[in-house]
This record gives structure tokens, C-alpha cells and sequence, in this order.
């Protein structure tokens, strides 16, 4: 009798989606975004407060991006050759949660930049792995669902995070005199969720060990489906216009001082910041479960035109002076609805189109990478564009190369 192999996704029951390493899953990515969104809600007044330009803020988020993709590659084929991935998930986040301190020490580029750094190696170093257990977890037609839950988990950290940091930013302004002394004190306190994520995973994810590969690396990648080739041609193009959304914060930020004054307008939009996360937890779910039914390509085309939409109207917030704080929350809600298309969706189709659990984490690495370099190019450029020329050209960039791969993807079939 012929006998067929079967994932381990592939054999659970069919009402086992919502299951412990779910929502244990879900749970770790809320402390961590927490941890994680209170330091990025700030950073952008801090690097002004240190009298730093958009081209180093960029700088240091092009850079961060670009060593997390990178990681996530080498990462994701190691832990095929392993066959396990927990312990090296549980080690990423640990590192994650605990780097952003460094912020507090800061006084200029370097110790921004390592802080960063460190942060996004931790980040890239466990995300595959964390999302090939993610869709071992679940039966393969509950997987939208899986990473919906997993994104809306992941997003509402990333609301408590801004409100935390901006609140203690209102908090603490008027008790010093060195406008810096209080982003200092909220990046050491992102430490307690972010090492608490790393102690979630540990104690509530379960992991079921596959049998490890023996491919080589390179290999490895050219086995990897044609189709999945062809999503990396979409998800580049998109990647090198989706700047990192600390350049929104900073651009709200200085679209609204001159009505409202620096510290009120970084206020502000740090609170605009968590409308953008209330937005993109509210979807993650919905469009992630509104995919196992109508199929995830149109879906996913439309949020990378959102992100195009988003860009664009930064571009005309700044050529007409638009500084009404409605109008750039519309903007901020926009890119949020494309952050959680593309986070709930890009993790879901790849796990569509890398059937085999024994290169998944590849796949996901592959996939990581080149949203990593695409960060990279976009970060680098709009934050240059910005400084050397205008915002109105550097967002006019972002909105023409997401806009295009939409447009790719859309065509795909």
C-alpha cells in the first residue's frame, strides 16, 4: 500500500487552530511589541532631541532591517538542518527584549545604531523559526486564521506600547530639565515585557520536532517552489518603498510642531502612532480569516496599495501644509490596514506555497530577506530623499514602488 507523508500541520484536527502554541505565541508577541513600540514611538523625538537628521534615523532603521533579513536567512535553513527551532526563538527574543536599552545610553549615531542593531538580529534570528512553528500548529486551511490571531496579539502590544511611552513622555517632561532624561528612562523600562516575552515562549509553546534536512544550503533554496519565487518578485518591489514607520511618527511630528510645538506635536504623534496599531490589530484577524475563504493574492495586493495610498497622502500632508491631526490619522489608519494585510497574509501564502516542513523555515528566511534588503533600499533612500531634497519626493518614491508591487502581485498566478 502506497503511503503518503503528512506535515505536521496536516495531521491535527480541524478544530485545533486556536491552541495553546497559538495563543501562547500570541501572548509572546504582544510583551515584545510592547517593549519594542514604547521605545519606537520615542525614538523619533529622541533622535531630534540629539539634534540627529530623518538621513540618520534612515540610517539606523535601514541598517537594522538589513542585518535582521540577512539573519533570518542563515537562520531559518539552520534550523531545517536541526529539525528543531524553540530554544533559538526563545534566545532571539530574549536578545530583542533586552538591546533596546541601549537607547538610554545614546548620545549620538553609534550606540543608536548598535541598539538597533542588536535588536533587529534578535528580531530576524527568530522570526522564521517562530513562524514555521506557527504554521506547524495549525491545520493548513486554518493558517490566515493562525497568523491573523498571531498578528492581532503581536498589534495589540503594539497599542499598550505607544501609550505607555507617550504617557510616561507627559509624565516625566516636566519633572527634569534635560529634555533627554526622559527617553532615557522609557527605553530602560521596555526591558520588563521584553524579557517577559522571552519567558512566555519558553514556558507556553510546545514544539513538534520534524526530521531534519540534509540539503545544503543553496540547495535548499533551489528547491523551493517556482510560485514562491515569483511572490519574492511582488514582495521586493512593495519592500523597497515600505520605509519604516518611524519616519511617519517623524513626519507627523514635524508637520504639527510649527501649530503645536515640538514636545505637544511628538505627543501627538506617538497617539497617532497607536491609532495605526488600533487599526492594524483590529484587521490582522479578519483579513487573515477572510483569506482561508476568498484566497489571499487580491487581498494582499490591496494592502500594499494602502501602503501606496498612506505614502501618497504624506506626500500631499507636506506639499500643501496639511497639518490637521484627522487628516494625518486617516494616513496613519491607511498604513496600518497594509501592515496588517502584509503581516497576516506574505507569512500565511508562504506557508501555502513551501509545502514541506523540512524547508519551510527557508522559505521563511528567503522570504524575510528580501523584505529585509527591500527595508533597507526604502529606509536609506526616503530618509536621504528627505534631508538631501524634500519629503515630497522621498514619500513620492515610497508611494510609486509600493503601488508597483501591487500591482505585481495582483498579476501573479
Amino acid at each position: 500500500m502506497k503511503q503518503t507523508c503528512k506535515t505536521a500541520s496536516e495531521t491535527l484536527p480541524r478544530a485545533a487552530w486556536l491552541n495553546r502554541d497559538v495563543i501562547g505565541m500570541g501572548l509572546t508577541s504582544l510583551l515584545s511589541d510592547a517593549s519594542h513600540e514604547m521605545a519606537t514611538a520615542v525614538l523619533p523625538g529622541f533622535v531630534a532631541v540629539l539634534g540627529l537628521s530623518p538621513a540618520v534615523l534612515g540610517l539606523v532603521e535601514g541598517v537594522a532591517d538589513a542585518v535582521s533579513s540577512f539573519v533570518k536567512l542563515g537562520s531559518g535553513w539552520i534550523s531545517d538542518r536541526l529539525g528543531h527551532r524553540k530554544p533559538m526563538v526563545v534566545g532571539g527574543y530574549f536578545l530583542t527584549g533586552a538591546s533596546k536599552a541601549l537607547f538610554a545610553l545614546a548620545y549620538g549615531l553609534p550606540l543608536l545604531l548598535a541598539g538597533r542593531t542588536l535588536a533587529w538580529f534578535g528580531r530576524g534570528f527568530r522570526s522564521p523559526l517562530r513562524d514555521a512553528l506557527l504554521a506547524n500548529s495549525v491545520p493548513a486551511e486554518d493558517r490566515g486564521k493562525a497568523f491573523g490571531f498571531h498578528r492581532a496579539g503581536d498589534t495589540l502590544g503594539a497599542i499598550i506600547g505607544p501609550l505607555l511611552g507617550v504617557w510616561f513622555l507627559a509624565y516625566l517632561q516636566p519633572q527634569t530639565t534635560d529634555p533627554s532624561e526622559p527617553f532615557r528612562i522609557i527605553f530602560l523600562l521596555t526591558l520588563i515585557p521584553g524579557l517577559g516575552s522571552g519567558v512566555a515562549f519558553a514556558a507556553l509553546v510546545r514544539e513538534r520536532r520534524g526530521a531534519p534536512s540534509r540539503m545544503e544550503f543553496w540547495t535548499t533554496v533551489k528547491a523551493l517552489p517556482p510560485s514562491f519565487r515569483r511572490l519574492l518578485a511582488g514582495v521586493g518591489i512593495f519592500g523597497m518603498g515600505d520605509f519604516a514607520r518611524t519616519l511617519m511618527i517623524l513626519a507627523a511630528t514635524q508637520l504639527l510642531t510649527p501649530k503645536y510645538g515640538f514636545n505637544k506635536a511628538a505627543e501627538i504623534a506617538g497617539l497617532l502612532y497607536v491609532g495605526h496599531n488600533v487599526v492594524y490589530a483590529a484587521y490582522s484577524y479578519p483579513i487573515g480569516a477572510l483569506s482561508d475563504r476568498l484566497g489571499r493574492r487580491g487581498l494582499l495586493s490591496l494592502g500594499y496599495i494602502a501602503g501606496a495610498l498612506a505614502s501618497f497622502g504624506f506626500l500631499a500632508a507636506f506639499l500643501w501644509k496639511l497639518d490637521v491631526i484627522i487628516y494625518l490619522l486617516s494616513l496613519f489608519g491607511l498604513s496600518g490596514f497594509s501592515v496588517a494585510v502584509v503581516d497576516a497574509l506574505e507569512g500565511a501564502l508562504t506557508a501555502d506555497l513551501a509545502v514541506e516542513n523540512s524547508t519551510r523555515g527557508t522559505a521563511y528566511g528567503v522570504l524575510g530577506t528580501v523584505n529585509g534588503v527591500g527595508d533597507l533600499v526604502a529606509s536609506i533612500l526616503v530618509g536621504t530623499l528627505w534631508t538631501a531634497v524634500s519629503p515630497v519626493l522621498a514619500f513620492g518614491y515610497a508611494a510609486i514602488l509600493m503601488g508597483l508591487g501591487g500591482m505585481v502581485i495582483y498579476r501573479l498566478r
